[in-house]
């Protein structure tokens, strides 16, 4: 008994030894990271956080720290990237390193490192090659994507005229257009605006957004591994994702019913036949679930980020009326009245440019990216970031930086113009993020922004519900996402 009892004692002392040095060895490569405030257990740094303003928070957090620090979301650590410097000798010079996929806990609840955006690795490379290649065959082909923009921004147009000039939020009027546009690339047809399971999906996809960008959902990110055993919303964002899965899941279906290998008509049907090319190969990223959720990564991508943006956008000319006015002079004397805006229009006004250039930068709709990781040990800076650290690049304090920005908080198309008012470029407009994960699909947002915004001027001017003073420009949520307050707005013919 007691040599039972002794030998006991001794393996209790092993492991306490093993569990004291498993401590002391992430404490040591904790004491190599960045610097920043210590977290609290389980809590972290919670407290030196506004879930309501959390990039504001990170952003405050750097001018005591510095634009690379480590904060801690719940007990996992998270190295922040503040201003353009950091942030592009994380994401550019050292790109291969940083190119990982960190968390964002809704859709990895569902997704679970499947699909374009947040896969990890050989799949991310595999599948974002792929989808850029496709989504430029269809922009090149028959019908490229220019004219779809062209054809759907008529459909908006008269849409608008419906209206009458009466007051409308239009939330809904430009989600139905931008995501007509992805649709008729990912499923090789837009939806009739009045279609109740279009209206249905477009619900989904702003529910979704909204709680990915609220406080709840900030907290969510940090605390889901106990939030989502809990009742809250987070259940019922959860249930507007799997309702987009689940139609996307039907649309594949239907596209195997009656797949023509010869004469792919859209992405699923280019991803089928890459399936079936690859059926062979065991090692293969391309299968249904990967397939389900590119398609469904795309659609939501390319529906909420360029209708919210066009709606921030819209609010700021009206606050700002002699801006407007500037685009409709410069629409009239470039363009006219008497055939819709071209793609090759855009090189002759830089003006418009330099406008659609701020609202971006003024709107900074994903103002945190979407969280990177580090894929191996990494040397950063002096500091040493342990393999699978998130990170997030601030690319709202880049879009901010007044290094290359003379008055950051203010919204003036000036920061794109030189002295002669030709359109410039900044290194600093990262509105599309940089690097190895940059979005593939800036050209087509891109082209959706100036041909719906031009379109729409030429035959509208913009009239506010509040006076202009009253219009008020701040955001109403910034959280993973940047959403405007709601507006109504007349859209009266010129």
């Amino acid at each position: 008994m007691l040599a039972a009892g002794l030998v006991t004692e001794l393996l209790l002392a092993c492991v306490s030894i093993l569990v004291l040095l498993s401590i002391w060895q992430q404490w040591k490569d904790r004491s190599k990271m960045p610097p920043g405030p210590p977290p609290l257990p389980f809590i972290g740094n919670l407290l030196h956080l506004d879930p309501r303003q959390m990039s504001d928070s990170l952003i405050k957090m750097s001018r005591k720290y510095g634009p690379v620090f480590t904060m801690h979301l719940g007990p996992r650590p998270v190295v922040v990237l503040c201003g353009y410097q950091a942030v592009k000798e994380a994401l550019v010079d050292q790109g291969e390193e940083f190119s990982g996929r960190g968390e964002q806990a809704l859709f990895n609840w569902l997704f679970k490192d499947f699909g374009v955006i947040f896969s990890q690795g050989e799949r991310a490379k595999q599948l974002r090659s792929f989808s850029i290649t496709t989504l430029r065959d269809f922009s090149v082909g028959k019908r490229g994507i220019e004219e779809r923009i062209q054809e759907e921004a008529q459909f908006l147009i008269e849409s608008l005229r419906d209206t009458k000039g009466a007051p409308i939020d239009p939330s809904f009027f430009l989600s139905r257009a931008v995501s007509n546009v992805i649709s008729s690339i990912v499923f090789g047809d837009r939806f009739d605006y009045e279609d109740e399971q279009f209206l249905s999906l477009l619900q989904m996809i702003s529910r979704g957004f909204q709680f990915i960008a609220s406080p709840i959902g900030q907290l969510f990110d940090s605390y889901h591994c106990v939030m989502k055993y809990l009742p809250g919303p987070q259940h019922q964002a959860m249930k507007q994702l799997q309702g987009l899965e689940q139609f996307i899941a039907e649309k594949v279906r239907e596209n195997q019913r009656t797949l023509d290998p010869n004469s792919p008509r859209n992405f699923i049907d280019s991803f089928l036949i890459k399936m079936q090319e690859e059926k062979n190969n065991p090692n293969t990223e391309f299968f249904l679930k990967n397939l389900v959720t590119t398609a469904l990564n795309l659609f939501f991508a390319g529906t909420e980020a360029i209708s919210t943006t066009l709606r921030y956008g819209f609010l700021l000319l009206m606050k700002y009326p002699e801006v407007e006015a500037k685009v409709h002079e410069e629409i009239g004397r470039i363009i006219g009245r008497n055939r819709p805006p071209r793609l090759e229009d855009r090189a002759q006004m830089p003006y418009t440019e330099a406008v659609i250039h701020e609202i971006q930068r003024f709107s900074d709709i994903i103002p945190m990216s979407i969280a990177h990781c580090v894929m191996k040990d990494t040397k950063f800076r002096g500091y040493l970031i342990p393999k699978g650290t998130e990170v997030f690049p601030m690319l709202g304090s880049v879009l901010r930086d007044p290094q290359f920005f003379s008055a950051p908080k203010a919204f003036d198309p000036g920061h794109f113009l030189d002295a002669k008012g030709q359109f410039k470029k900044s290194d600093a407009f990262m509105a599309f993020s940089v690097g190895k994960r940059y979005c593939f699909g800036e050209k087509l947002a891109r082209t959706e922004l100036f041909l719906f915004l031009t379109t729409i001027l030429q035959n509208f001017h913009f009239k506010p519900l509040p006076r202009t003073a009253d219009i008020d420009i701040s955001p109403k949520i910034v959280g993973f996402a940047t959403i405007p307050h709601n507006y109504d707005i007349s859209f009266l013919p010129r």
